[in-house]
């Protein structure tokens, strides 16, 4: 009988599929696009869903599809990021919007180049797929926020979206405190500040199952920008190695495997 071989390409894919990965996907009222989302991560790795407040029965049925639920009741997406950033295990944490926009799937190469040394944050570039992908508004939101990144910290982004991953512990001593729409633009800088390697790389972007809680409107787009204009305005934190202790409140939801 003849061997069957693994080619180191298909062999890598394998091993990071297989490694320690929680996926934070911060959610509020986001039952229709759950099922979807919950079954693009790779099987080995663990969804975290951050119930924000749903009144949609989204933490029952996330808990019932398999994902460990965590609670976090300050309202707020940085506030649910965070909790699922404390509230993981794992070695590699990624982050993925719960809105169907994002496949989770795509983490996985992103997985990879953390986990080979080669980047210490990956990002995903959102490129829309399709009509009302995403609203003229929030394009020239993240045009600005992209050009006011450069100016702070040098780094040559395009995109500030939340399809991303890096190692929790170097996550976690960034002692992010934004608890709202500077959350991802707040891990962005203090990584650059610490002198880490942040790569972009494109990744399909679809229309949203369901009404957008910040960039669906131009009053939203625009509080999401003064709310990182602020981020952006902080002068830089020297990394020493804090431990990112946090005294948020959060709880998981009896079902989760985490306590």
């Amino acid at each position: 009988m003849k061997a069957v071989t693994t080619s180191p390409a298909t062999q890598s894919e394998a091993e990071t599929t297989a490694a320690t990965v929680d996926v934070v996907l911060p959610c509020l009222n986001e039952a229709e696009a759950l099922p979807g989302v919950l079954a693009r991560i790779p099987p080995t790795w663990r969804a975290l869903v951050v119930d924000n407040g749903s009144t949609d029965g989204s933490p029952v049925l996330a808990r019932d599809l398999g994902a460990t639920v965590v609670r976090e009741t300050r309202r707020g997406f940085g506030a649910a990021c965070h909790a699922g950033l404390t509230a993981g295990t794992a070695d590699i944490v990624c982050f993925c919007d719960c809105d169907a926009s994002l496949d989770p799937s795509l983490l996985v190469p992103f997985v990879r180049e953390v986990c080979d040394g080669e980047a210490d944050l990956v990002l995903g570039r959102r490129r829309p797929q399709g009509r009302g992908a995403r609203p003229t508004h929030a394009r020239l939101g993240n045009v600005a926020l992209a050009r006011m990144l450069r100016r702070r910290t040098g780094l040559r982004l395009h995109d500030l979206g939340l399809l991303r991953a890096g190692r929790r512990e170097q996550l976690l001593a960034l002692a992010l405190t934004d608890r709202r729409s500077g959350y991802r633009l707040q891990m962005v800088a203090r990584a650059a500040d610490a002198g880490w390697r942040v790569v972009e790389h494109d990744v399909p972007y679809l229309p949203r199952t369901g009404a957008s809680k910040v960039t669906g409107t131009w009053r939203g787009t625009w509080q999401a920008v003064r709310d990182m204009d602020r981020v952006l305005a902080e002068p830089p934190i020297p990394q020493d190695g804090a431990d990112g202790a946090d005294t948020d409140s959060f709880a998981v939801l009896p079902g989760g495997t985490a306590q």
